[in-house]
């Protein structure tokens, strides 16, 4: 182990508040998992439970363990982390179905006397019904996304570890908004994937193609904080700019265009069938 990656590891001591609540959650989520798999075996699958349980382990070593370390370090290992919160995690959070599972895992007297009389409110289920809607959710991350890459911004994140939490929420918070849309987890009102839905992943795709192309292309350093704080790696600013931009062009395109794809095909499988019908 090379020295640089030695320090970064005896800096890092776990976060226990940030562990504790990960592993609450996956704990409430497995009791409702087992509770509610009694009754809908074939809708909560051992897969849905894997994927739920990964989002929240890749959550804890995308923003708790040493990779955290390397963020501050290095802007390729920042822009992982970044991918990380925006793709991944959400993808696989919401693909678990969480929502009945971690209300069927709390404490009954919790979700009796605290959570029922909440999400008996109208205007608060009218305000979760807006927060998901196509143009806000899209909105909300998109902006998130480029607001946090400004270069100011960028550096206080790096510069204050409140700010960078604060950072983290933002893109785990909006891109869970996001993704909502597209996966509609049960018992969300199912909506038929159409081509807007397309539209919506590309003009995602299109926004951070532009950033990740600008970042690639630029031809000095963006962000003043690794100027000031040179990596202990040996690796030129310019071009750990260049490597985390074009991991983020490639993987994070990568991210939007494989749905693109998926409801691509089922778009065009109903057609191919009505045609093999009239044949």
């Amino acid at each position: 182990m090379s020295d640089p990656v030695r320090a970064i590891f005896s800096d890092w001591s776990p976060p226990l508040g940030q562990t504790l609540t990960i592993l609450v959650a996956a704990a409430i989520y497995l009791h409702g998992w087992l509770l509610i798999r009694r009754t809908r075996r074939a809708q909560f699958t051992d897969l849905r439970l894997f994927a739920f349980l990964s989002g929240l382990a890749i959550l804890w070593l995308a923003t708790a363990s040493p990779l955290d370390g390397f963020a501050d370090a290095l802007l390729t290992a920042h822009m992982v982390e970044h991918l990380l919160l925006m793709s991944a995690i959400p993808m696989l959070l919401l693909y678990g179905s969480p929502v009945v599972p971690l209300l069927r895992g709390l404490p009954a007297p919790i979700t009796r006397l605290v959570l029922g009389p909440l999400l008996r409110l109208r205007a608060l289920r009218s305000f979760a019904h807006w927060l998901v809607s196509p143009a806000i959710a899209w909105l909300a991350m998109n902006v998130a996304y480029l607001a946090w890459h400004v270069p100011a911004a960028y550096d206080l994140a790096l510069e204050n570890e409140t700010v960078h939490g604060v950072e983290h929420l933002c893109f785990l918070g909006t891109s869970l908004l996001f993704w909502w849309t597209i996966f509609r987890p049960w018992p969300a009102r199912p909506h038929p994937a159409d081509w807007g839905s397309l539209l919506y992943l590309a003009l995602s795709d299109i926004v951070m193609t532009m950033l990740s192309g600008f970042l690639t292309f630029c031809d000095r350093p963006v962000y003043p904080y690794y100027v000031a704080h040179p990596n202990p790696f040996g690796l030129p600013v310019l071009e750990d700019q260049v490597l985390g931009a074009v991991i983020m062009w490639v993987l994070g395109s990568f991210a939007f265009l494989v749905p693109a794809m998926v409801i691509t095909v089922r778009l065009l499988s109903p057609s191919r069938e009505r045609a093999a019908r009239l044949s």
